[in-house]
């Protein structure tokens, strides 16, 4: 695919960069649990994280389709997951700020996370809402110049180190709403910890990037911090969905392209029964499939940035990417697994942190099933099945 000279300057950049964090620094990470905050550090000081940002507040007024080489190039250079979730909701997360929050808003909001000066997450989804985002729970009840906002929210990434937070919140009841998808409203407001509990969740990998349940008892948000008009919640989030597809698939691509590297090159100094065991059809032809595939993939992911940058509908081919990515990623990350052996098991040659790490596309921000629905009734025109 070839470049624009743009692209190729964010190219080099994030390869600069990445450099300086090798895989023992990510292996080390995986160990600790310890989030990458010399990593973010890292980004911020080469102006990456407003790479999609406009340039009045810092940021370097590029796109989705630069974002997704940013993306693919830490994930791919071995940070994997845990280097591209460091960064990942701060690259795409406040697009709803960009498109429908007042200048005033965007001159407050967008330099200090551009800067690395603060972190944001992303706090959307609920113990028993799931994929339904209609049935959200979590009230945010008016009170005067104020919101004050009770409920839980879970799979929250970075709520560890987050200083702010993008939360979706229900104004008006379900049951006093007209459409589902009214009644739903945002805000970008300060995470104070005094009324917010973040509590961590152990889990399988990307041990660095904490995930969290989030227990709100009466945070005040000034009204100020709302985004866009009351109840027009759902419409405006549904602006940043498609860029986190193409983002996390791109992430999955690079995560793929790491796990083939590492299965490559061992397969060309592995030597049993007097030869490389890369000269054997029997794991040439896995790799070259599973290269194959991710290449495949991410055509489909610049596709679908290239649509979202010239303000084209891409919803088909954003899920389509994210699907396609994730599946093409946990194939290449399964194949390097078996390319190793047994060595494959142990953490000291990587490929297995990345299987742990490649469930994370497949599952989130969207399951795959529910992607071939969509698709099923979106490009098939076939019946709505849920």
């Amino acid at each position: 695919m070839q470049f624009s000279e743009n692209q190729n300057e964010i190219l080099d950049l994030a390869r600069n960069v990445c450099a300086r964090f090798d895989d023992s620094y990510w292996l080390k990470r995986d160990e600790t649990g310890e989030f990458p905050h010399d990593f973010h550090r890292a980004i911020a000081d080469a102006g990456l994280l407003g790479v999609a940002m406009p340039e009045e507040f810092g940021g370097a007024g590029l796109g989705i389709s630069e974002a997704a080489i940013l993306m693919r190039t830490i994930s791919e250079s071995g940070a994997g997951m845990s280097g591209a979730s460091s960064v990942h909701m701060n690259i795409f997360g406040l697009q709803p700020v960009v498109v429908f929050g007042t200048e005033e808003q965007k001159a407050r909001m967008l330099p200090p996370l551009i800067r690395g000066e603060e972190k944001a997450c992303f706090a959307v989804t609920e113990p028993d809402a799931g994929l339904n985002t209609t049935e959200l729970k979590t009230k945010a009840e008016r009170d005067g110049e104020h919101y004050v906002i009770t409920g839980q929210k879970i799979w929250i990434s970075t709520a560890q180190v987050a200083d702010r937070a993008l939360i979706l919140a229900r104004t008006t009841p379900l049951d006093e709403v007209k459409k589902k998808t009214a009644g739903l409203t945002l805000f970008y407001t300060a995470l104070d910890r005094s009324k917010v509990e973040v509590r961590a969740i152990p889990k399988m990998g990307r041990h660095c990037v904490d995930s969290n349940m989030l227990f709100f008892d009466g945070l005040r948000v000034p009204v100020a911090d709302r985004i866009g008009e009351e109840g027009a919640g759902f419409k405006i989030i549904l602006h940043g969905l498609n860029p986190e597809r193409i983002l996390i698939a791109a992430e999955a691509v690079g995560l793929g392209m790491a796990a083939i590297r590492k299965a490559s090159e061992y397969a060309r100094d592995r030597v049993v029964f007097g030869r490389p065991i890369g000269q054997n059809q029997g794991i040439q032809h896995p790799l070259a499939r599973a290269w194959m595939n991710l290449e495949a993939a991410n055509l489909m992911v610049m596709k679908a940035a290239a649509l979202y940058d010239a303000g084209q509908d891409c919803g088909i081919e954003a899920n389509t990417a994210k699907f396609l990515a994730a599946e093409a990623a946990f194939a290449a990350c399964e194949t390097a697994i078996q390319t190793h052996g047994g060595m494959g098991y142990s953490a000291e040659y990587h490929v297995e942190r990345y299987l742990r790490e490649c469930f994370i596309p497949r599952i989130a921000p969207v399951s795959p099933q529910m992607i071939m629905n969509f698709i099923a009734e979106k490009a098939l025109g076939l019946p709505k099945s849920y």
